[in-house]
């Protein structure tokens, strides 16, 4: 069962809320970072995204950009922006989009439970990413973002949240520049935050990383560097834990992950079409952008025109958990048997456009000649990512896209 305990969260003082929590480091560049944080002197990519305090050109990954968070945690702490609470405790924090609200649990994970196979993962890490994010968790001694965690939902641990957000102001409520709320209750009683910590012992046989595959991962390799390091070493410091939202699945939609190509692998657009017309049955839907609405159906973005695309009966493996994602299709039948593209973690010719930009993005790639040709996928199933995730599989790269993202800084978890 999954352990998920209480803590101490370093948290922002109101007044600074908005302006100090930041999207996650890794969903813009440099650049954008610099311009998000413009006038906010207490924006926490201070912290994440060092670098744009920096000299343009900084290595980001540099000794320098390292210890700049480092003095930037430490100067936020300084001057009461970000304040320790005194108590252990959980927090809930809340994301609206479009109309619709999920409800996550903060809390503590055990990274005894990535090691053992309790917290279950869908996708695989790169070393390089891993180790950036395990440099500034050792140089800050801080889980400085949270982790997007999934559970199966169980109805007592939604009653309890249900119950606080009804009767209780939300300490953090406000929408971002990009238009998604963001809702934020400590939660003070200490027998919610005992029972709490029960249900998830109790009746959480596993938990999910939905986003945050790398920090996962580094979180657990700082653990135990960290028990290397201590001879005294009891397994309850607070290294042996790191912070992660937990939502229920059941309020969770994943939205589509999409790719677009560099070129036609030499073949004409006339040869391109016929190729894909063997693996699929084609029709032309015009200039208007077309969407997909169901399973093993795509659409293609090609010199001015969408494409319905239906995969055939016989190209496809419903009863394979991988198989069956339209991921593995497309990469199987159109990426690799068509346009060539043998490994899609390291080709330079595709590359991966989340839904929540729409799929005007894929139309604007391709019409101004940046990209040859578009495929938009619908999007994975929370259901098809937990049984895929039971059953010990990999997902293909880029398959899933949560969104809204998190916020970081509403909860900081320090590891001293």
């Amino acid at each position: 069962m999954a352990t998920i305990k209480p803590f101490k969260g370093l948290r922002p003082t109101k007044e600074v809320a908005q302006d100090l929590a930041c999207l996650p480091y890794d969903v813009m560049n440099s650049e954008e970072a610099a311009e998000m944080a413009k006038g906010k002197e207490c924006s926490l990519l201070r912290v994440t995204k060092a670098e744009i305090e920096l000299p343009a050109g900084t290595d980001v990954h540099s000794t320098e950009v390292y210890e700049k968070s480092v003095e930037n945690f430490k100067k936020f702490q300084s001057k009461g922006w970000l304040v320790q609470d005194e108590v252990e405790k959980f927090y809930i924090y809340a994301q609206t989009m479009d109309g619709r609200t999920q409800y996550g649990i903060v809390g503590n994970a055990a990274c005894a439970d990535y090691e053992n196979g309790i917290i279950k993962k869908h996708e695989l890490t790169r070393p390089d990413k891993e180790d950036d994010r395990m440099i500034i968790t050792r140089y800050t001694n801080a889980n400085i973002e949270p982790v997007f965690f999934s559970y199966r939902a169980v109805p007592e641990i939604d009653a309890i949240v249900s119950n606080i957000v009804k009767n209780e102001k939300a300490t953090y409520d406000f929408v971002a520049e990009d238009g998604f709320g963001h809702h934020f209750w400590p939660v003070n009683n200490a027998e919610t935050n005992k029972r709490l910590e029960e249900l998830f012992a109790t009746k959480v046989p596993a938990t999910y990383v939905a986003d945050g595959h790398h920090r996962t991962a580094a979180a657990a390799r700082i653990g135990k560097e960290k028990e290397a390091q201590n001879p005294n070493h009891t397994g309850n410091e607070e290294y042996n834990f790191f912070m992660a939202v937990h939502f229920p699945d059941n309020q969770l939609k994943i939205i589509d992950y999409n790719r677009v190509v560099k070129d036609l692998n030499g073949l004409s657009t006339s040869d391109f079409l016929k190729k894909i017309s063997g693996k699929f049955e084609v029709s032309n839907m015009g200039s208007e952008i077309y969407s997909p609405s169901k399973l093993h159906e795509f659409s293609m973005y090609l010199e001015g025109n969408w494409y319905k695309l239906n995969a055939k009966q016989g190209t496809y493996n419903d009863n394979d958990p991988i198989g069956v994602l339209d991921v593995t299709v497309l990469s199987n039948l159109v990426l690799d048997q068509i346009l060539g593209v043998k490994d899609l973690r390291t080709t330079t010719r595709v590359e991966f456009v989340g839904g929540i930009r729409g799929l005007g993005e894929l139309k604007r790639r391709v019409d101004n000649g940046d990209m040859k040709v578009a495929f938009a996928l619908y999007a994975v199933s929370m259901k098809q990512l937990l049984d895929i995730a039971d059953s010990g599989n990999i997902m293909p790269p880029k398959t899933t896209w949560f969104e809204p993202k998190l916020r970081s800084g509403l909860v900081i978890h320090k590891l001293d």
